[in-house]
């Protein structure tokens, strides 16, 4: 019998002969693990009461220990395989019998009834196979150990999008190669290996991957493009792209509903790709291409600059192809080198070990609140409804917004209530299980919810949580604390979505609500020491100081202030609930100068959108909230213009020239490099028939289309930004772009664009 600690990779089940085998792949010390787990059993729970048709029945019922959450006993439903249990839950349909938890995957569950989040020890017999160790029903534990996983970054190069592969790149921090199909280059680079056709390209690449044995593969839209691309080449010429850790085939799945991205099954690895890996860690960036990424994260970008990308990949293969190897090579480079700035492997780790997640798997929420909460349920003696068993079509209101006072002011503070909606979790006991079991002694919620003060499951789970989180942060565990921080955050956009199968408009309604009062409550408060506020915005409070107060004094003021209303919310929860507030404002930001705007066009402020400046270490900041600065579908002319003037209006410097050098140089040409317009396409372009916006009239001009679009305007209207035919539209540009965003801060200094430009002539 052999112990080892691991990390779990890849997760499958089917149906076998002796019921359910599940397979996972997983890292350890010593290499890759295969670890088999067979003659499982599918299992869901019905009412005890309920009977069955005589025709229905599964292969065991058993009577067990459990009960809905409103107290109805439950028997458990046992089933040889799973197909045999989804037969059953859809012939049962139509007999108005509910059943519990029969959506459950079972490597799944199997995985969260042991309380197994990524890391794991097993303890079995080892059978020794080529590449990896297999263990057969092995006996599993939680782990907690932190794997160091190999990596190969993947790349190809391609005719067209749907033509044939050019080349492919693989590379690793530490040895590269290119794989490029055509004849021998003398005086090649030493990564370039000519191959005569496809077939051997894609076996040479196989090779060099396997003999490399990575856990996962990186890329770039890597399974949407590059492994289905490979996948598809590969049927087309008859072939297998076995890369399997079990000498087993590649397979891309296509997607399961409209929306959905394909899905690479790799025996032992993952395939992770960058933009779905960094929307998971929170990253935003006006463009998700590779090139715009790269630029924003490193400072360069891909080696082929021009808009026909395609065009110059097909050139350089017919007259440089040793061009095309460097170009192939440097996207795979280059996304190495953004994974390893985000730290986008640790944080996928630390999320798995977190969320019980598959670290391959995009979104995810709802099912890492069943992973974290299902078995805490079931060890209470409960267990959970069917995933949209009980659809109720009402509505939650979203995070409250206060009406903004709009100005141009000095010194503002922000009051930031830490993870205020965890907080109210915590404080409030808000939990499925605890509103089932809610009575009138509970602590009361909204639209008539009851809270019970003993069961409860989620305020416990936040507050281990936000212990593991602080812990990390002393520990400068970024990744793990960022994983912690998006979990706990997710936990009321996971009650309050359809999807759950716990939701209930009384659960994200009793949070949401409570905090509109907890914003509205505390700008009373804060008023009521004769101060000012001019906005609120969910779980923050902006405060109004004005002049004639040192930085100092006014960063005394936010300390004090937050003492205060922390004292207050505590006394005011006692007396009122008789709980514990778990509230924590902080005093989290002064700004020296603070723009509120108005809505465009009216005199109502406006809502998400404000720009001031702090003190960043010795020098300062401009900070930008949902104005054109930091929006993508404004050009770079409006947004570099607004950071502009809004730094010089902010530090009391002359504006009108810079306004008025400005609209001369864009009527000069020399600004039409930052007049290109981009934006997504959501439809396909047959769909836009009546209104049919600039992006996609520039679209239609293009042979072909990709899902961003990047035009300008001209004379003859909107036209590819890479397919001028006629003068650009300045009046345009001026009229769109300058004004509305020097107005938006021009109204109060009681001057606006066009005199500034000396264009308006006063009639009195």
């Amino acid at each position: 019998m052999h112990s080892i600690d691991a990390f779990l990779l890849t997760r499958q089940w089917r149906d076998g002969p002796d019921g359910i085998e599940l397979v996972f792949w997983a890292w350890s010390a010593d290499g890759p693990l295969r670890l088999v787990v067979t003659g499982q059993q599918a299992v869901c729970f019905i009412p005890r009461e309920a009977a069955l048709p005589d025709d229905l029945s599964p292969a065991r019922r058993r009577t067990v220990n459990l009960a809905t959450m409103d107290g109805t006993p439950v028997d458990a439903l046992y089933f040889h395989q799973q197909r045999d249990l989804l037969h059953f839950r859809e012939r049962l349909g139509g007999t108005g019998i509910a059943l519990f938890e029969s959506d459950l995957k079972p490597a799944d569950r199997f995985l969260m009834e042991r309380f197994i989040h990524g890391g794991v020890n097993v303890t079995g017999h080892i059978v020794h196979r080529h590449g990896y160790r297999e263990l057969h029903n092995p006996r599993w534990r939680p782990g907690a150990t932190a794997p160091d996983l190999r990596f190969v970054s993947l790349d190809i190069e391609t005719s067209d999008l749907d033509g044939v592969i050019y080349s492919m790149a693989l590379a690793t921090t530490d040895e590269r190669v290119v794989f490029l199909v055509g004849t021998p280059l003398p005086g090649g680079p030493d990564y370039l290996h000519v191959v005569p056709d496809e077939r051997a390209l894609l076996q040479a690449a196989a090779d060099w991957l396997n003999a490399r044995d990575p856990d996962l593969i990186l890329g770039w839209n890597l399974v949407n493009f590059d492994l289905d691309f490979i996948d598809r080449r590969c049927r087309e010429l008859g072939i297998a792209f076995h890369i399997g850790r079990d000498g087993s085939p590649m397979q891309v799945l296509p997607p399961l509903n409209d929306g959905q991205s394909r899905t690479a099954r790799i025996a032992g690895r993952l395939a992770l790709d960058g933009i779905d890996c960094l929307r998971m860690a929170t990253w935003t960036f006006e463009s998700f291409e590779l090139d715009a990424v790269a630029h924003a994260m490193l400072g360069r970008g891909k080696l082929i600059e021009e808009d026909d990308r395609l065009g110059a990949i097909r050139r350089l293969y017919r007259e440089d192809p040793a061009g095309l190897a460097a170009y192939n090579l440097e996207d795979a480079q280059l996304v190495i080198e953004i994974f390893a700035r985000a730290d986008l492997i640790p944080f996928l780790v630390q999320r798995s070990r977190m969320t019980g997640l598959a670290p391959d798997r995009a979104g995810g929420s709802v099912a890492a609140f069943d992973h974290l909460y299902l078995p805490r349920l079931h060890r209470a003696g409960y267990v959970a409804p069917d995933t949209g068993s009980h659809p109720n079509p009402v509505h939650s209101p979203g995070g409250f917004v206060m009406d903004s006072e709009p100005g141009l002011y000095d010194n503002v503070l922000v009051l930031d209530f830490k993870s205020l909606y965890p907080s109210i979790i915590r404080s409030f006991n808000i939990d499925p299980l605890g509103l089932a079991r809610g009575d009138a002694d509970g602590i009361p919620g909204f639209l008539g919810a009851r809270f019970s003060r003993e069961a409860a499951i989620l305020p416990q789970l936040i507050e281990q949580l936000w212990a593991a989180r602080d812990a990390a942060k002393q520990d400068a565990n970024a990744p793990l604390s960022q994983a912690i921080k998006i979990l706990m955050n997710s936990f009321y956009g996971v009650l309050g979505s359809f999807g759950c199968r716990f939701f209930d408009p009384r659960l994200a309604s009793s949070i949401t609500r409570r905090g509109h009062q907890i914003i509205n409550e505390s700008r009373e408060q804060i008023e009521a020491r004769g101060l000012r506020v001019i906005y609120g915005d969910t779980d923050s409070v902006f405060v109004l100081l004005g002049p004639g107060m040192s930085e100092n004094e006014a960063r005394a003021t936010g300390e004090a202030l937050a003492v205060d209303l922390n004292t207050w919310w505590t006394s005011r929860l006692a007396d009122e609930f008789g709980i514990e507030s778990r509230l924590e404002i902080e005093f989290e930001t002064h700004y020296l100068r603070f723009l509120m705007p108005t809505v465009r066009g009216a005199d109502k402020g406006s809502k998400k959108r404000y720009a001031g400046y702090v003190r960043d270490g010795e020098g300062y900041r401009l900070v930008f909230k949902g104005l054109e600065s930091v929006r993508t579908d404004w050009t770079r002319l409006a947004r570099d213009f607004q950071h502009e003037l809004y730094r010089r209006v902010f530090f009391d410097e002359p504006y009108e020239a810079f306004v008025r050098e400005t609209v001369a140089n864009l009527h000069a040409g020399q600004l039409d490099d930052q007049l290109v317009y981009r934006k997504r396409l959501r439809r396909r372009l047959d769909d836009y028939q009546r209104n049919v916006p600039p992006h996609v009239q520039a679209a239609r001009k293009l042979p072909r289309v990709g899902k961003a679009i990047e035009y300008v305007i001209t004379l003859n209207g909107p036209e590819p930004a890479s397919q001028v035919a006629s003068a650009l539209d300045y009046g345009h540009y001026e009229e769109r772009q300058l004004k509305p965003v020097a107005d938006g801060i021009l109204y109060f200094l009681g001057t606006s664009f066009d005199e500034v430009l000396q264009r308006q002539i006063s009639m009195f």
